[in-house]
């Protein structure tokens, strides 16, 4: 059997995982294993196990891509056919009640706050990519242009969501010191975005146990772990320029179960970077 999918082979793929997006969106559960075996049996058999679930990593990519959230679980995988991005943009461009589902959770507003209590443990390992996770484009790739939203870049303009995230924060990083027996530094935590403005390219000072500061930016996303995030120019510099004592916080599944790792440094040596927006002016 070919490595490259038929059409036939890739619109069931497609449509197997745009079934549990829409399922995962509304916040029902299902079964990714069971959901495999059944994407065999209708392959009657031409695609193992191991193949289906590179090609639904490799849609993952492309919804991120289209600025679309994954399914959480399937990390993105790049290096894929072109055939399935044009099968992927089709089917999202024909997805209305999907869209708007989407639309939706990333305007809503944020009204709840995870617990104070027993915090530490949301803190996780960051995800790990390999180098064929990342996006590779095939040569000679054309791309169509339905003109989606970028879902993702609306939902990190959420005020309500961004402020909750840097909330839990100071949350986690009051109980942290707390618990190190600097309680001193606990009650000197500031969160420098709303009594000083968000021009200093941080939400939150905090403290190392020993007294150093520690500038936290605080992302955070209802979505999976591996949703792209976005830095402004003055927050990219002050991680460079003041890299020993930065720190991003990246918060996601906020709404159902939030977790969060940590990048310390510059994020141009933690994250890989793309320019998104440019500004301009005539010659």
């Amino acid at each position: 059997m070919s490595d490259n999918w038929t059409p036939e082979e890739v619109e069931a793929a497609v449509a197997d995982y745009f079934d549990m997006l829409a399922q995962e969106l509304r916040g029902e559960s299902f079964n990714k294993a069971e959901h495999n075996r059944r994407l065999q049996q209708l392959l009657q058999g031409r695609r193992p196990k191991g193949s289906i679930e590179r090609k639904h990593q490799n849609i993952s990519a492309i919804l991120i891509e289209l600025g679309f959230p994954y399914i959480n679980g399937y990390k993105p995988l790049g290096n894929y056919q072109q055939l399935l991005r044009a099968v992927v943009e089709d089917r999202l461009a024909a997805a209305e009640a999907l869209r708007e589902k989407v639309a939706f959770i990333v305007s809503a507003p944020e009204t709840d706050l995870p617990s104070r209590e027993g915090i530490l443990p949301s803190l996780v390992e960051p995800p790990f990519r390999e180098k064929n996770e990342a996006r590779v484009r095939e040569k000679g790739r054309t791309e169509r242009v339905y003109g989606f939203r970028n879902y993702l870049e609306i939902e990190a303009r959420n005020h309500t969501l961004g402020l909750a995230g840097e909330t839990m924060v100071l949350h986690f990083e009051h109980e942290r010191l707390w618990k190190a027996g600097k309680r001193k530094l606990a009650e000197r935590l500031e969160h420098v975005s709303k009594t000083k403005g968000d021009y200093l390219g941080y939400d939150i000072h905090s403290f190392e146990d020993d007294g150093r500061d520690r500038l936290i930016e605080v992302k955070t996303t209802r979505f999976g772990p591996l949703t792209p995030f976005f830095v402004s120019r003055n927050e990219l510099e002050v991680s460079i320029t003041r890299q020993q004592e930065y720190h991003l916080y990246r918060l996601f599944n906020f709404k159902e179960h939030p977790k969060l790792f940590k990048l310390e440094g510059a994020i141009s040596s933690t994250c890989e970077l793309e320019p998104v927006n440019y500004s301009v002016l005539p010659k």
